[in-house]
């Protein structure tokens, strides 16, 4: 059985994609699953250092972020209603690899603080996360998949309206100050 911190060994993404996106001047989309956010820093600065060369308009180029996020009122509450659904969503897609996983509210806890991709928790935290992650990426925008492993729809869209009402005004505040 595959533990959550197992995720941190997947596979890390093509460095020439990074250089070449940068080179064309396309935006790039960060897809990140587990461990901290300096362990694929690199990559955003190849993508920025290559659109540098390149001479392309920094100002006119997006980095995105994406990854697994749940929002709810209070930290406590988010893991318990989001590790059953986590493990259910991977355990789907590691089952057809012939691999089991399994997480617990313990281990994602532990990946609550900044300093943490996973995104799950209150809206402070998951603003104080963004934050952290805009320090090291540069990135303008963040995409938390919410509705995975069949997250009950109204808990999902309570996240959403934390995201949008809660956590996106934090982050605008702080970015414009």
């Amino acid at each position: 059985m595959l533990p959550c911190s197992s995720l941190l060994r997947h596979k890390v993404p093509n460095l020439e994609s990074a250089a070449r996106a940068g080179r064309l001047g396309v935006n790039m989309i960060l897809g990140l699953l587990a461990g901290q956010p300096e362990s694929v820093k690199y990559l955003t600065d190849i993508y920025w250092n290559a659109a540098r060369e390149a001479g392309h308009d920094l100002s006119k180029l997006q980095v995105s972020v994406t990854g697994h996020a749940y929002v709810a009122s209070d930290g406590e509450q988010a893991i318990r209603e989001f590790t059953p659904h986590y493990n259910q969503y991977f355990g789907y897609f590691l089952k057809e690899r012939g691999q089991r996983f399994h997480t617990t509210a313990e281990e994602i806890m532990s990946q609550r603080a900044a300093n943490q991709i996973l995104a799950v928790g209150s809206p402070e935290k998951i603003a104080e996360k963004i934050l952290y992650q805009h320090e090291c990426f540069g990135h303008s925008r963040f995409m938390g998949q919410l509705d995975m492993g069949n997250q009950p729809m109204v808990r999902v869209e309570k996240a959403i309206d934390l995201l949008a009402n809660k956590v996106a005004p934090i982050v605008r505040k702080a970015l414009h100050s």
